[in-house]
């Protein structure tokens, strides 16, 4: 996922890039995150990262009920606590996507 690693590696952490980018490669890249948030009743927060405007926070709870058995599985290959992993994602999702959607558009491969 070099396009992820590129944009956000220096800023976030090696551990931050590899959670992020697993957790998109797994979901069927941006597309399958977005659709899987929208299916959670998160289309709004997923839109404004998505849109140009200001992003909307997402809970550590919120990323571990959209993707939670990835969240663990994830989590365990990475030594940490399933809690701890969600918070990162939380943390660092809505820039990620942000980034990977430059001007408000979707990329119709996945990153």
């Amino acid at each position: 996922m070099g396009l992820l690693d590129g944009l956000l590696g220096g800023a976030i952490g090696a551990t931050a890039v590899t959670a992020l980018s697993s957790l998109i490669q797994q979901h069927g890249g941006v597309q399958g995150i977005i659709t899987q948030l929208e299916q959670q009743g998160l289309g709004n927060t997923v839109k404004s990262w998505v849109g140009t405007g200001p992003n909307q926070p997402i809970s550590p709870d919120q990323v571990h009920q959209v993707f939670g058995g990835a969240i663990t599985t994830l989590a365990t290959k990475l030594g940490m606590t399933p809690q701890e992993l969600a918070a990162k994602v939380s943390q660092h999702l809505p820039a990620a996507i942000d980034h990977l959607t430059p001007g408000g558009k979707v990329p119709t491969t996945t990153a």
